[in-house]
């Protein structure tokens, strides 16, 4: 858990498995029990908190951008695209993030 917090990017990939958890939660749990169970009160408090967690992502993937001087068309776009996906920051994590996080030691 150290080595999420040490660098730039490690702090990224932890938002993005946050952002990719609450947004799995919310489309396929709170949701739910919004609409089929007239239940809004899980949406209520993970609503908020998702999208607190969606800008944190939006935010850093761009700082992580231009710290790691990354070719937008190439890298920035496709981070930042992924958070609007189920699953997609797990997926740049697993395409983009990780490979820099080692290369960073």
């Amino acid at each position: 858990m150290k080595k999420y917090f040490a660098t730039t990017v490690g702090r990224l990939r932890l938002l993005a498995f946050l952002e990719g958890i609450s947004l799995l939660v919310l489309v396929f749990v709170a949701v739910p029990l919004k609409y089929y169970f007239d239940n809004p009160s899980m949406s209520k408090n993970l609503g908020p908190i998702h999208g607190a967690l969606f800008l944190l992502f939006v935010f850093n993937a761009l700082h992580v951008g231009v710290e790691q001087q990354w070719k937008f068309k190439e890298t920035t776009w496709k981070v930042l695209i992924a958070c609007f996906i189920p699953f997609g920051t797990f997926y740049i994590d697993y395409k983009i993030l990780r490979n820099i996080s080692t290369d960073e030691k």
